[in-house]
């Protein structure tokens, strides 16, 4: 029996516990999974009997990495499609911060403080646009039906997450159990048979260390694997099986978002929905949902199609907030809690091998993002719906949880679901954002309108094959010496770059007000609290530090989301603070360094890790 890569130890003496079916991640897609699973086994009742503990109901196990369920996740505009099926009665009022859409907006976010980078043509056709307007914005007069999501929900998934885990909870029929990260997949025989919990008792380095408790192994005839795009048991899978031909996983996003308290005269309506694309960049697109007591969720995607080595989501936001637009809306508000997460972006591009024999993959990780609506929750929901309603079916039939069993059962009712039409429509709908952002907006246009016919073809490309220099980025806008300046400025404070090269840009210092404009370190501490329970390695790591050594990007520390990785010393890798680190994983994706013995994965490895942002709302 092995485990996945980063167990040091293969042969040390661990416990086991057998089960029948273990869950990894407890997201949307895992919820949809538990509560029909639950419901279909109630109804069997005796006639569902486990095979590890005859007699007794199956047993099913779920084990979530944060401290709690729910935590670190985000508000969502969702059709609600899949979510209504399971709970046609559903009551909203049953759940903190939910709404029905009442009204969306499409806006086209005008720069106003000249220090946006447009290209020349759609400076072009932004002089189209009518003049005068005093809030820079330009409201479309029409959402394609592809993008609109009335009549839908905004939710916000920590407390969705929450609400449905207290009813599987209560079914006792399944056990969720947070704060227990997971190492990695059992392999035995060629079928994944289990995983593994993370060493407790060790160093950052995960040496053992005076209290030391191996991970306990967990045996079950069925592994589900929901742990999202940056999971490890669903990225320790794809390392040994590959990906099927032709498929990707190049396309990525951070959502940096908050949850705020809106200004008491706002008037903003529960269930309003805006949409923004145009500013701070071109690249970047902006949500905020209203919901019940004058709250709000609001945040930005800085996508991996946006070129700029020196990217930073936080500082992004802050200029998304005050875009006059916006800022009427949101002055005077007050921070509740924010987070990150990083999003896989290419939809059907990125499926993995969905079923082996032991295993079966849901939710976001399985490729179920529909990347022309930007629509995943509902999608990750009715994937975990689908496994649950093949795996009742297989019980019912005593049949194992096969390779070629669960491809008739659960794989063919997601192909014949309206989850795959909508990934099929959606696959090649964002490939035209490979060749710039307008040929983006097009490809996706052609690609909604078309049922995805058509579309803007364009070749996606790796991080270290795209990310540029930060001197050819700012090639004719900042001098050479000027940068080389700035970076040693910026080493002797042990400091990230974007805050200087934003400034010698010439966007404007952010004006805190100690309420809703605080700084990155401040939103640490009053937007969430990250929890790093100590005893356990390091989760974020350098493989190579000679190859961060010549890195002259280090994208790593710019984009990341806590700022949890620092420049570190000349010569060597950057330094990892677990004690601010958010789990969003946009550092994996953001290396612009290849390893030398996988040119699909970079040179930093994100591990299993405890903990994470300590936050319900978002």
């Amino acid at each position: 029996m092995s485990a996945s890569p980063g167990s040091r130890d293969q042969e040390m003496e661990r416990q086991s516990m057998d089960a029948d079916i273990v869950c990894v991640g407890f997201g949307p897609a895992t919820a949809g999974f538990l509560t029909t699973l639950c419901r279909g086994l109630a109804e069997a009742g005796a006639a569902a009997e486990s095979a590890v503990m005859p007699g007794m109901p199956p047993q099913v196990l779920c084990y979530e990495r944060a401290e709690d369920i729910g935590f670190g996740v985000s508000g969502v505009v969702t059709r609600a499609r899949g979510i209504r099926a399971s709970f046609p009665d559903l009551d909203l009022s049953r759940i903190p911060m939910a709404a029905e859409v009442g009204s969306e907006k499409v806006v086209y976010l005008l720069d106003p403080v000249g220090a946006s980078r447009r290209s020349p043509a759609l400076r072009l056709i932004e002089r189209l646009i009518p003049r005068g307007r005093k809030d820079h914005a330009f409201e479309l007069p029409w959402i394609p039906s592809f993008l609109r999501k009335e009549p839908g929900l905004v939710l916000s998934l920590g407390q969705f997450c929450q609400w449905v885990g207290g009813q599987v909870m209560a079914s006792g029929l399944a056990q969720i159990w947070p704060g227990v990260p997971v190492a990695g997949p059992l392999f035995a025989d060629g079928r994944v048979s289990g995983v593994r919990l993370a060493d407790q008792g060790v160093d950052r380095q995960g040496r053992p260390e005076a209290g030391h408790m191996p991970g306990m192994d967990l045996r079950a005839a069925l592994t589900v694997v929901g742990d999202g795009p940056v999971g490890p048991v669903g990225r320790a899978i794809d390392e040994r099986l590959g990906l099927p031909a032709g498929h990707h996983r190049r396309e990525w996003a951070v959502g940096m978002k908050m949850v705020v308290d809106l200004p008491e005269d706002c008037p903003l309506e529960p269930g309003a929905v805006l949409h923004t694309l145009g500013y701070p960049e071109p690249e970047i697109f902006g949500f905020l949902y209203v919901y019940p007591e004058n709250t709000a969720s609001l945040g930005i995607f800085v996508p991996s199609w946006f070129d700029n080595p020196a990217r930073t989501a936080y500082r992004y936001l802050q200029h998304w907030m005050l875009h006059p637009y916006l800022w009427r809306y949101l002055k005077g508000g007050r921070l509740r809690s924010w987070g990150a997460k990083s999003l896989q972006e290419s939809g059907r591009a990125g499926e993995p091998f969905l079923v082996g024999d032991g295993y079966a993959r849901i939710g976001e990780g399985s490729g179920s993002t529909n990347v022309l609506t930007g629509s995943g929750v509902d999608e990750a929901w009715t994937t975990g719906v689908q496994l649950a309603e093949a795996v009742l079916e297989l019980m019912a039939e005593k049949r194992p949880f096969s390779a070629e069993n669960l491809e008739r059962t659960y794989v063919a009712r997601r192909r014949a679901s309206w989850v795959e039409a909508g990934a099929r429509r959606a696959a090649k709908a964002r490939d035209g954002f490979q060749r710039g952002v307008l040929s983006g907006l097009v490809g996706m246009a052609l690609a909604g309108l078309s049922g995805g016919a058509l579309n803007w073809p364009g070749r996606s490309r790796r991080p270290h094959e795209r990310i540029p220099s930060l001197e050819d980025y700012c090639r004719g806008l900042i001098p050479a010496e000027d940068l080389a300046a700035l970076r040693r400025e910026c080493a002797a404070k042990g400091a990230a770059l974007h805050d200087a090269v934003m400034d010698r840009l010439g966007w404007p210092e952010i004006p805190f007000d100690g309420r809703l404009l605080v700084s990155h370190q401040d939103a640490l501490l009053l937007g969430g609290k990250v929890q790093a329970p100590a005893g356990y390695a390091d989760h974020v790591v350098f493989k190579d530090p000679s190859v961060c050594a010549a890195c002259g990007t280090r994208t790593c520390v710019e984009a990341c989301s806590g700022q949890a990785i620092t420049p570190g010393p000349e010569g060597g890798a950057p330094l990892f603070d677990r004690e601010k680190c958010v789990h969003c994983g946009a550092c994996l994706w953001n290396c612009s360094q290849a390893d030398p013995d996988d040119p699909e994965a970079s040179n930093i490895e994100f591990r299993a890790g405890a903990g994470g942002l300590h936050s319900a709302e978002n």
